[in-house]
């Protein structure tokens, strides 16, 4: 039968950028693995960390989409004493690595401070989090100010926003957010 004959679930319009433009395909195999998981479960409440937002976001929409009959319930980032989302990547980090790791979250949290209060110039603030990333010493992806509800790009009035990031640090792809409340 082979996989490209398998039937797939896919989410357009929130898997091609952030994570899904560097990874290709991947959110299409998570949406596809959950949505088998859920028929065959069929549970009434799953639960999803909010580490990887983007995923969590793909899979509520996915799930309204598909009229399954389970609630999708977001859970906190759970941090290291650092800052650090703790990941089972943290483990291709060196000691050395897992300090500096813990700028991702320091400079998400400057981008939110920005923010709120009341810097509306996102592309210089996403900018300026890449410079930072970089002169730390990680090779950044993307630093994304985004709508928190569906990851849209921001428009005037938003007030529940998000700012996501991934980057390499060593042999660690890691990924981080925070939310934002404006007013």
């Amino acid at each position: 039968f082979g996989l490209e004959n398998a039937t797939r679930v896919i989410v357009p319009g929130l898997t091609e950028h952030l994570c899904g433009s560097f990874r290709p395909g991947h959110f299409d195999g998570v949406t596809t693995v959950v949505a088998r998981l859920f028929a065959l479960v069929q549970p009434d409440v799953a639960l999803f960390g909010q580490k990887d937002y983007q995923q969590l976001v793909v899979i509520r929409r996915m799930t309204r989409a598909l009229c399954l009959p389970v609630e999708i319930e977001g859970v906190a980032t759970v941090r290291e004493a650092s800052g650090l989302a703790m990941s089972s990547r943290n483990r291709y980090l060196s000691e050395a690595e897992q300090n500096t790791a813990a700028t991702l979250y320091r400079v998400l949290g400057e981008v939110r401070e920005a923010v709120e209060g009341g810097t509306s110039d996102y592309a210089a603030l996403e900018a300026g989090a890449m410079a930072q990333l970089e002169q730390a010493g990680f090779r950044p992806e993307y630093v994304s100010i985004r709508r928190a509800a569906d990851l849209a790009e921001p428009q005037p009035g938003d007030t529940r926003l998000r700012v996501l990031a991934a980057a390499r640090l060593g042999a660690a792809r890691l990924i981080d957010n925070i939310g934002i409340s404006i007013g």
